[in-house]
């Protein structure tokens, strides 16, 4: 199960360096010959690369139009530009972009071109951090593999618009405008291979309806959750890394066995309000509780083994897997109790 955890984040974080890696290599060799060819081609605002001739890269050029884009395009950079309209008229050619860069742009939802997107049929990454987005603009292309819309002012989420997205690994919401109303039970309905989802730095009091099973990353930092529910993460066993830093969790806002999941491995709660260290399981790595309301730690009760049972397996048994646990900014005196090192054998670091 863990294995595949991290097979699955190792793809993730792969894909984009492999594959672009492998493009630039059939073309590491081009026939100089070529390159007056491509330089015609080339919009004159924008740089075309001689040894990379499916990039056209527009960024910090002060534009607010997009050029029009050659047909041998993959790989488009408009990122950092006064860009306020997406119009169907510079893509027409365009029929082979997998890569889509607009971040730092001026771009609002009704100066989006109605069908302008999904029509782009083989783009796998779009990125529209950083504009004036109210909205997750729709329809998407139906092969995206990631999508970014960080740091927008998005309040709403059309229904059905990630419903054919089953392609779609990541998904970006982080720092909008989101109240829990904007997530309903079925807005990630269709997410069949999301693997990380970001909705951190929102406006969030409850945990979020449905999350997709797969999902593998959550990120909530910075909203203002004070409950997870009974049974929560039964709902997505797969879920690895999960973040709830700054957000207003307390003793009472967790169920006995809330966190007590074999599949986390990382675990964030710093800067809440916890009195205490809520259960665990045995499999987690990495807990942060720094930043929170802990007077003392007992650690033949925040054991998730009996310690008497540990000593009879010894390293060969189920031992406790636990390397980093953060527990500064809390009012607990040093030094570390030694039940917390019987119990956590693995312990490469205690910050306290």
């Amino acid at each position: 199960m863990i294995l595949k955890a991290y097979t699955s984040l190792l793809l993730l974080f792969l894909v984009n360096s492999v594959w672009t890696r492998s493009v630039r290599q059939v073309y590491d060799d081009l026939d100089p010959d070529h390159w007056s060819h491509y330089t015609s081609e080339c919009p004159q605002e924008c740089f075309c690369p001689p040894n990379f001739p499916n990039a056209l890269y527009c960024d910090n050029k002060g534009l607010k139009e997009i050029p029009s884009i050659p047909a041998r395009i993959w790989y488009l950079y408009l990122q950092n530009n006064q860009i306020e309209t997406l119009s169907e008229k510079p893509f027409v050619n365009a029929t082979h972009l997998r890569w889509i860069n607009l971040n730092k742009n001026k771009i609002t939802n009704s100066g989006i071109e109605s069908g302008v997107l999904s029509k782009l049929k083989r783009l796998l990454y779009l990125f529209l951090e950083d504009n004036e987005l109210e909205e997750v603009p729709a329809p998407l292309p139906v092969g995206l593999e990631q999508l970014r819309l960080a740091k927008n002012k998005i309040s709403r989420i059309p229904e059905g618009v990630f419903s054919h997205l089953e392609n779609l690994t990541m998904l970006d919401l982080h720092q909008n405008s989101l109240l829990d109303s904007a997530l309903q039970s079925d807005t990630f309905q269709g997410l069949s291979n999301l693997m990380q989802l970001n909705i951190a730095k929102n406006s969030l009091k409850k945990m979020p309806l449905s999350i997709p099973a797969n999902t593998l990353q959550l990120f909530l930092d910075n909203n203002s959750i004070e409950v997870i529910p009974e049974n929560y993460f039964s709902a997505i066993p797969k879920v690895t890394f999960l973040r709830l830093n700054y957000n207003k969790l307390s003793d009472d806002g967790i169920p006995p066995n809330g966190f007590n999941v074999s599949s986390i491995l990382d675990l964030q709660l710093s800067h809440n309000q916890l009195t205490k260290i809520p259960p665990i399981n045995a499999h987690l790595e990495h807990l942060h509780l720094d930043h929170n309301k802990i007077k003392s730690v007992n650690g033949t009760q925040i054991c998730p083994v009996s310690i008497a049972l540990e000593e009879d397996y010894g390293y060969y048994g189920n031992i406790p897997r636990l390397r980093y646990l953060r527990l500064d900014g809390n009012e607990i005196q040093p030094p570390i109790p030694l039940d917390i090192m019987i119990c956590f054998r693995l312990l490469q670091a205690v910050v306290i």
